[in-house]
Protein backbone atom coordinates (compact mmCIF):
# COMPACT_ATOMS: atom_id res chain seq x y z
CA UNK A 1 0.00 0.00 0.00
CA UNK A 2 0.75 3.89 -0.74
CA UNK A 3 -0.50 6.90 0.53
CA UNK A 4 -0.88 8.70 -2.79
CA UNK A 5 -2.08 12.63 -2.97
CA UNK A 6 -5.20 12.74 -5.71
CA UNK A 7 -3.73 12.14 -8.76
CA UNK A 8 -0.71 10.68 -7.90
CA UNK A 9 -0.07 6.22 -9.06
CA UNK A 10 1.21 4.68 -6.12
CA UNK A 11 5.04 3.52 -6.02
CA UNK A 12 5.00 0.73 -3.72
CA UNK A 13 3.92 -2.85 -3.60
CA UNK A 14 2.14 -4.40 -0.48
CA UNK A 15 4.83 -4.88 1.50
CA UNK A 16 4.62 -6.91 5.01
CA UNK A 17 2.05 -5.59 7.63
CA UNK A 18 5.07 -4.09 9.64
CA UNK A 19 6.06 -2.13 6.76
CA UNK A 20 2.48 -1.32 5.80
CA UNK A 21 2.35 0.76 9.00
CA UNK A 22 5.79 2.62 8.73
CA UNK A 23 5.14 3.35 5.31
CA UNK A 24 1.97 4.71 6.56
CA UNK A 25 4.34 6.78 9.15
CA UNK A 26 5.68 8.89 5.84
CA UNK A 27 4.40 11.60 3.66
CA UNK A 28 3.29 10.18 0.16
CA UNK A 29 5.54 12.67 -1.29
CA UNK A 30 8.46 11.81 -0.24
CA UNK A 31 8.24 8.16 -2.16
CA UNK A 32 8.21 10.32 -4.80
CA UNK A 33 10.86 13.02 -4.10
CA UNK A 34 14.18 12.53 -4.25
CA UNK A 35 14.68 14.78 -1.19
CA UNK A 36 14.51 12.87 2.27
CA UNK A 37 11.56 13.30 4.08
CA UNK A 38 11.07 15.26 6.90
CA UNK A 39 11.10 14.05 10.61
CA UNK A 40 9.27 13.59 13.15
CA UNK A 41 8.66 16.55 15.80
CA UNK A 42 6.04 14.96 17.99
CA UNK A 43 2.64 15.69 19.61
CA UNK A 44 4.09 18.39 22.00
CA UNK A 45 5.31 20.49 18.89
CA UNK A 46 1.32 20.80 18.04
CA UNK A 47 0.11 20.94 21.63
CA UNK A 48 1.06 24.80 22.35
CA UNK A 49 -1.74 26.89 23.80
CA UNK A 50 -1.48 28.86 20.42
CA UNK A 51 -1.59 25.99 17.56
CA UNK A 52 -3.69 23.18 18.73
CA UNK A 53 -3.49 22.71 22.62
CA UNK A 54 -5.32 25.67 23.63
CA UNK A 55 -9.25 26.13 24.59
CA UNK A 56 -12.08 26.55 22.25
CA UNK A 57 -13.13 24.73 19.09
CA UNK A 58 -10.79 25.79 16.84
CA UNK A 59 -7.65 24.99 19.52
CA UNK A 60 -8.49 22.13 21.41
CA UNK A 61 -7.69 19.19 18.87
CA UNK A 62 -4.65 18.01 21.14
CA UNK A 63 -7.16 17.56 24.64
CA UNK A 64 -9.55 15.86 22.37
CA UNK A 65 -6.90 13.28 21.00
CA UNK A 66 -5.65 13.51 25.29
CA UNK A 67 -8.65 13.10 26.72
CA UNK A 68 -11.57 11.20 24.61
CA UNK A 69 -9.98 9.01 21.60
CA UNK A 70 -8.62 5.89 22.03
CA UNK A 71 -5.65 6.43 19.64
CA UNK A 72 -3.44 8.33 22.52
CA UNK A 73 -4.12 4.87 24.78
CA UNK A 74 -3.29 2.08 22.40
CA UNK A 75 0.25 2.22 23.72
CA UNK A 76 -2.04 1.17 27.26
CA UNK A 77 -3.27 -1.87 25.38
CA UNK A 78 0.17 -3.57 25.32
CA UNK A 79 0.64 -4.05 29.27
CA UNK A 80 -3.16 -5.31 30.21
CA UNK A 81 -4.16 -8.86 31.10
CA UNK A 82 -5.29 -10.13 27.69
CA UNK A 83 -1.91 -9.01 26.03
CA UNK A 84 0.42 -10.62 28.64
CA UNK A 85 -1.35 -13.81 27.92
CA UNK A 86 -1.33 -13.00 23.61
CA UNK A 87 2.55 -12.45 24.44
CA UNK A 88 3.32 -15.78 26.76
CA UNK A 89 1.42 -17.86 23.74
CA UNK A 90 3.20 -16.16 21.28
CA UNK A 91 7.23 -16.34 23.45
CA UNK A 92 6.91 -13.02 23.35
CA UNK A 93 9.35 -11.45 26.11
CA UNK A 94 7.99 -8.11 26.35
CA UNK A 95 4.81 -6.87 23.62
CA UNK A 96 5.51 -2.80 24.46
CA UNK A 97 8.90 -3.48 22.82
CA UNK A 98 8.12 -5.87 20.16
CA UNK A 99 7.58 -4.81 16.37
CA UNK A 100 4.43 -7.60 15.96
CA UNK A 101 2.76 -5.98 18.95
CA UNK A 102 4.23 -1.93 18.38
CA UNK A 103 3.45 -1.53 14.71
CA UNK A 104 0.07 -0.66 15.61
CA UNK A 105 -0.29 -0.04 19.31
CA UNK A 106 3.52 2.14 19.33
CA UNK A 107 4.33 2.58 16.31
CA UNK A 108 6.88 5.40 17.07
CA UNK A 109 8.81 2.39 19.11
CA UNK A 110 9.06 1.17 14.94
CA UNK A 111 11.07 4.37 13.52
CA UNK A 112 14.44 4.95 13.19
CA UNK A 113 15.61 7.17 15.83
CA UNK A 114 17.12 8.95 12.76
CA UNK A 115 13.92 10.03 11.75
CA UNK A 116 13.06 11.74 14.90
CA UNK A 117 13.98 15.68 15.42
CA UNK A 118 14.42 15.46 18.73
CA UNK A 119 14.08 12.82 22.05
CA UNK A 120 10.90 14.26 23.09
CA UNK A 121 8.99 11.61 21.40
CA UNK A 122 8.07 8.90 23.15
CA UNK A 123 6.81 5.62 21.97
CA UNK A 124 3.76 5.81 24.94
CA UNK A 125 2.29 8.53 22.98
CA UNK A 126 0.62 5.20 21.31
CA UNK A 127 -0.83 6.42 17.63
CA UNK A 128 -0.33 10.03 18.05
CA UNK A 129 -0.48 13.24 15.70
CA UNK A 130 2.03 12.82 12.66
CA UNK A 131 0.83 9.02 12.91
CA UNK A 132 -2.03 10.37 10.62
CA UNK A 133 -1.16 13.42 9.76
CA UNK A 134 2.98 12.46 8.44
CA UNK A 135 6.08 13.84 9.85
CA UNK A 136 6.02 17.44 10.54
CA UNK A 137 9.35 18.85 10.51
CA UNK A 138 8.60 20.58 6.67
CA UNK A 139 5.66 21.71 7.31
CA UNK A 140 4.63 22.60 10.46
CA UNK A 141 6.18 26.11 10.67
CA UNK A 142 4.44 27.37 7.07
CA UNK A 143 1.07 24.89 7.29
CA UNK A 144 -1.07 28.03 9.17
CA UNK A 145 0.27 30.50 6.36
CA UNK A 146 -2.52 31.51 5.02
CA UNK A 147 -0.70 32.69 1.47
CA UNK A 148 -0.56 28.84 1.63
CA UNK A 149 -2.50 26.10 -0.54
CA UNK A 150 -4.01 23.07 0.45
CA UNK A 151 -1.69 21.82 -2.15
CA UNK A 152 1.04 23.79 -1.02
CA UNK A 153 0.85 21.78 2.25
CA UNK A 154 0.71 18.49 1.29
CA UNK A 155 3.44 19.27 -1.20
CA UNK A 156 5.62 19.83 1.83
CA UNK A 157 4.03 16.28 3.43
CA UNK A 158 0.97 16.78 5.32
CA UNK A 159 -0.97 13.65 3.96
CA UNK A 160 -3.90 14.43 2.39
CA UNK A 161 -7.06 12.90 4.78
CA UNK A 162 -9.27 15.54 2.92
CA UNK A 163 -9.20 12.31 0.27
CA UNK A 164 -10.84 9.83 1.25
CA UNK A 165 -8.75 7.19 -0.36
CA UNK A 166 -6.02 8.28 1.74
CA UNK A 167 -7.60 8.63 4.41
CA UNK A 168 -8.53 5.41 4.31
CA UNK A 169 -4.75 3.79 3.37
CA UNK A 170 -3.61 6.21 6.69
CA UNK A 171 -6.05 3.81 8.81
CA UNK A 172 -6.40 0.31 7.01
CA UNK A 173 -3.75 -1.16 8.14
CA UNK A 174 -4.32 -1.30 12.02
CA UNK A 175 -7.55 -1.63 11.46
CA UNK A 176 -8.38 -4.83 9.01
CA UNK A 177 -5.62 -7.35 8.62
CA UNK A 178 -4.50 -9.71 12.45
CA UNK A 179 -1.03 -11.82 11.84
CA UNK A 180 -2.49 -15.37 11.60
CA UNK A 181 -0.03 -16.31 14.49
CA UNK A 182 -1.74 -13.45 16.84
CA UNK A 183 -5.63 -14.09 15.84
CA UNK A 184 -4.55 -17.74 16.95
CA UNK A 185 -2.90 -16.87 20.61
CA UNK A 186 -6.43 -14.58 20.95
CA UNK A 187 -5.87 -11.48 18.86
CA UNK A 188 -9.56 -10.24 18.24
CA UNK A 189 -10.38 -10.13 14.60
CA UNK A 190 -10.56 -6.33 12.82
CA UNK A 191 -13.30 -5.19 10.62
CA UNK A 192 -12.50 -2.07 8.63
CA UNK A 193 -14.88 0.32 8.86
CA UNK A 194 -14.37 4.22 7.29
CA UNK A 195 -17.22 5.71 7.91
CA UNK A 196 -18.79 4.31 10.62
CA UNK A 197 -15.17 4.30 12.51
CA UNK A 198 -14.39 8.14 11.60
CA UNK A 199 -18.46 8.61 12.90
CA UNK A 200 -17.33 7.16 15.83
CA UNK A 201 -13.87 8.77 16.77
CA UNK A 202 -14.32 12.14 18.78
CA UNK A 203 -13.35 14.34 16.58
CA UNK A 204 -10.82 17.15 16.63
CA UNK A 205 -11.19 17.75 13.03
CA UNK A 206 -14.03 19.20 10.97
CA UNK A 207 -15.67 17.65 7.69
CA UNK A 208 -15.26 20.58 4.98
CA UNK A 209 -17.89 20.04 2.34
CA UNK A 210 -20.88 17.39 2.28
CA UNK A 211 -19.94 14.53 3.90
CA UNK A 212 -21.68 11.74 1.96
CA UNK A 213 -20.75 8.36 4.69
CA UNK A 214 -21.88 6.28 1.92
CA UNK A 215 -19.41 6.98 -0.15
CA UNK A 216 -16.60 6.81 3.05
CA UNK A 217 -18.10 3.18 3.50
CA UNK A 218 -17.50 2.31 -0.03
CA UNK A 219 -13.80 3.51 -0.09
CA UNK A 220 -13.37 1.82 3.21
CA UNK A 221 -14.90 -1.54 2.06
CA UNK A 222 -12.76 -1.39 -1.42
CA UNK A 223 -9.80 -1.04 0.79
CA UNK A 224 -10.32 -3.39 3.44
CA UNK A 225 -10.79 -5.73 0.67
CA UNK A 226 -7.84 -4.87 -1.20
CA UNK A 227 -5.58 -5.62 2.43
CA UNK A 228 -7.26 -8.76 2.95
CA UNK A 229 -6.87 -9.97 -0.62
CA UNK A 230 -2.82 -9.19 -0.47
CA UNK A 231 -3.13 -10.58 3.09
CA UNK A 232 -3.95 -14.13 1.46
CA UNK A 233 -1.66 -13.56 -1.14
CA UNK A 234 1.49 -13.20 1.47
CA UNK A 235 0.20 -16.50 3.20
CA UNK A 236 1.37 -19.84 2.50
CA UNK A 237 -1.25 -21.49 4.35
CA UNK A 238 -4.78 -19.90 4.74
CA UNK A 239 -7.28 -20.34 7.10
CA UNK A 240 -10.73 -19.86 7.34
CA UNK A 241 -10.25 -16.87 9.51
CA UNK A 242 -8.71 -15.41 6.52
CA UNK A 243 -10.45 -16.35 3.65
CA UNK A 244 -13.95 -16.20 5.06
CA UNK A 245 -13.94 -12.43 5.86
CA UNK A 246 -11.95 -12.22 2.37
CA UNK A 247 -15.07 -13.98 0.78
CA UNK A 248 -17.52 -11.89 2.31
CA UNK A 249 -16.43 -8.69 1.86
CA UNK A 250 -16.12 -9.62 -2.10
CA UNK A 251 -19.66 -11.50 -2.17
CA UNK A 252 -20.61 -7.25 -0.95
CA UNK A 253 -18.31 -5.45 -3.01
CA UNK A 254 -19.47 -7.54 -6.28
CA UNK A 255 -23.59 -6.58 -5.97
CA UNK A 256 -22.53 -3.15 -7.03
CA UNK A 257 -21.37 -4.10 -10.06
CA UNK A 258 -22.66 -1.88 -12.51
CA UNK A 259 -23.60 0.85 -9.75
CA UNK A 260 -22.12 3.52 -11.74
CA UNK A 261 -20.30 3.95 -14.83
CA UNK A 262 -16.86 5.11 -13.54
CA UNK A 263 -16.35 2.00 -10.75
CA UNK A 264 -15.18 -1.18 -12.46
CA UNK A 265 -16.70 -4.28 -11.80
CA UNK A 266 -15.63 -7.00 -9.28
CA UNK A 267 -17.55 -10.36 -10.23
CA UNK A 268 -14.44 -11.49 -12.75
CA UNK A 269 -12.55 -11.75 -9.50
CA UNK A 270 -12.46 -15.05 -8.88
CA UNK A 271 -9.34 -15.25 -6.37
CA UNK A 272 -7.10 -12.82 -3.89
CA UNK A 273 -4.31 -12.69 -6.72
CA UNK A 274 -7.37 -10.94 -8.98
CA UNK A 275 -9.76 -9.20 -6.62
CA UNK A 276 -6.44 -7.22 -5.31
CA UNK A 277 -5.82 -4.54 -7.98
CA UNK A 278 -9.98 -4.92 -8.89
CA UNK A 279 -10.23 -3.65 -5.63
CA UNK A 280 -8.13 -0.67 -5.17
CA UNK A 281 -9.19 0.62 -8.74
CA UNK A 282 -12.72 0.75 -6.98
CA UNK A 283 -11.25 3.02 -4.01
CA UNK A 284 -9.33 4.75 -6.30
CA UNK A 285 -12.27 5.55 -8.59
CA UNK A 286 -14.81 5.69 -5.77
CA UNK A 287 -12.98 8.10 -4.07
CA UNK A 288 -13.06 10.81 -7.43
CA UNK A 289 -16.73 10.39 -7.93
CA UNK A 290 -19.55 12.50 -6.85
CA UNK A 291 -21.87 10.92 -5.10
CA UNK A 292 -25.34 11.58 -4.55
CA UNK A 293 -28.68 10.60 -2.54
CA UNK A 294 -29.96 8.91 -5.19
CA UNK A 295 -26.48 6.42 -5.57
CA UNK A 296 -27.18 5.73 -1.68
CA UNK A 297 -30.75 4.55 -2.09
CA UNK A 298 -29.57 2.47 -5.01
CA UNK A 299 -26.86 0.98 -3.03
CA UNK A 300 -29.45 0.38 -0.16
CA UNK A 301 -31.94 -1.71 -2.33
CA UNK A 302 -28.89 -4.11 -4.01
CA UNK A 303 -27.62 -5.24 -0.83
CA UNK A 304 -31.31 -5.63 0.49
CA UNK A 305 -32.58 -7.84 -2.07
CA UNK A 306 -29.78 -10.13 -1.37
CA UNK A 307 -32.40 -11.45 1.33
CA UNK A 308 -33.13 -14.49 -1.25
CA UNK A 309 -29.53 -15.33 -1.13
CA UNK A 310 -29.71 -16.11 2.67
CA UNK A 311 -32.70 -18.17 1.76
CA UNK A 312 -30.13 -20.63 0.04
CA UNK A 313 -29.74 -23.79 1.77
CA UNK A 314 -27.04 -24.76 -0.52
CA UNK A 315 -24.76 -22.39 0.47
CA UNK A 316 -22.83 -23.18 3.82
CA UNK A 317 -24.34 -21.55 7.06
CA UNK A 318 -20.84 -20.19 8.27
CA UNK A 319 -20.29 -18.49 4.79
CA UNK A 320 -23.84 -17.06 5.02
CA UNK A 321 -22.50 -16.01 8.49
CA UNK A 322 -20.09 -13.86 7.43
CA UNK A 323 -21.64 -12.20 4.57
CA UNK A 324 -24.45 -11.11 7.25
CA UNK A 325 -21.42 -9.74 9.31
CA UNK A 326 -20.63 -7.48 6.45
CA UNK A 327 -24.31 -6.75 5.40
CA UNK A 328 -25.44 -5.11 8.51
CA UNK A 329 -22.56 -2.64 9.41
CA UNK A 330 -22.98 -1.63 5.38
CA UNK A 331 -26.74 -0.98 5.77
CA UNK A 332 -26.30 0.35 9.08
CA UNK A 333 -24.01 2.99 6.78
CA UNK A 334 -26.14 3.80 4.43
CA UNK A 335 -29.40 4.57 6.33
CA UNK A 336 -27.57 6.79 8.39
CA UNK A 337 -28.09 9.91 6.15
CA UNK A 338 -31.77 8.93 5.23
CA UNK A 339 -34.39 10.95 6.39
CA UNK A 340 -36.01 10.73 9.83
CA UNK A 341 -39.45 8.93 8.91
CA UNK A 342 -37.33 6.88 6.64
CA UNK A 343 -34.89 5.92 9.59
CA UNK A 344 -37.93 5.57 12.32
CA UNK A 345 -39.54 2.80 9.68
CA UNK A 346 -36.30 1.06 9.14
CA UNK A 347 -34.66 1.13 12.61
CA UNK A 348 -36.78 -1.83 14.36
CA UNK A 349 -35.93 -4.58 11.57
CA UNK A 350 -32.32 -3.12 11.42
CA UNK A 351 -32.00 -3.77 14.78
CA UNK A 352 -33.51 -7.19 14.61
CA UNK A 353 -30.98 -7.84 11.75
CA UNK A 354 -28.00 -6.69 14.06
CA UNK A 355 -29.08 -9.45 16.75
CA UNK A 356 -29.31 -12.13 14.50
CA UNK A 357 -25.91 -11.45 12.93
CA UNK A 358 -24.53 -10.50 16.01
CA UNK A 359 -23.09 -14.18 16.85
CA UNK A 360 -21.48 -16.61 13.65
CA UNK A 361 -22.08 -20.09 15.48
CA UNK A 362 -26.08 -19.45 15.86
CA UNK A 363 -26.88 -17.62 12.93
CA UNK A 364 -29.26 -18.59 11.24
CA UNK A 365 -29.97 -18.20 7.76
CA UNK A 366 -33.22 -18.38 6.98
CA UNK A 367 -34.72 -16.29 10.15
CA UNK A 368 -32.03 -13.53 8.86
CA UNK A 369 -33.38 -13.70 5.50
CA UNK A 370 -36.82 -13.29 6.52
CA UNK A 371 -36.24 -10.27 8.38
CA UNK A 372 -34.14 -8.76 5.59
CA UNK A 373 -36.98 -9.02 2.75
CA UNK A 374 -39.06 -6.88 5.60
CA UNK A 375 -36.38 -4.46 5.40
CA UNK A 376 -36.26 -4.60 1.70
CA UNK A 377 -40.16 -4.21 1.25
CA UNK A 378 -40.03 -0.97 3.65
CA UNK A 379 -37.28 0.44 1.19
Amino acid sequence: MSHASPGMKPVLPLPSHALLLLAALLPATSLLAADAPGRFTGSPSCATSMCHGGAGELRHQTTVWQKQDIHSRTYNTLVNARSAQIAAALKIPDATTSSRCTTCHAPFHDVPKSAFLADIIKPAEGVSCESCHGPAEKWIRSHTRPDFSHKDRILLGLRDLNHLYVRANSCVACHQTVDPALLAAGHPELLFELDGQAVAQPKHWREKGDWHGPKAWLVGQAVALREMSAQLNREKNSNEKLTAPWSASLWLLQKLDGLDSSLPALKPAANATQAHPAADTLARRAAEMEWSHDLTRQTLQRLAKTHAEFADAKTPRLQQARRAERLVLALDRLTAPLDKATLAKLEPDLKELFALAQSLPDFAPDKFAKSLETFAKKL
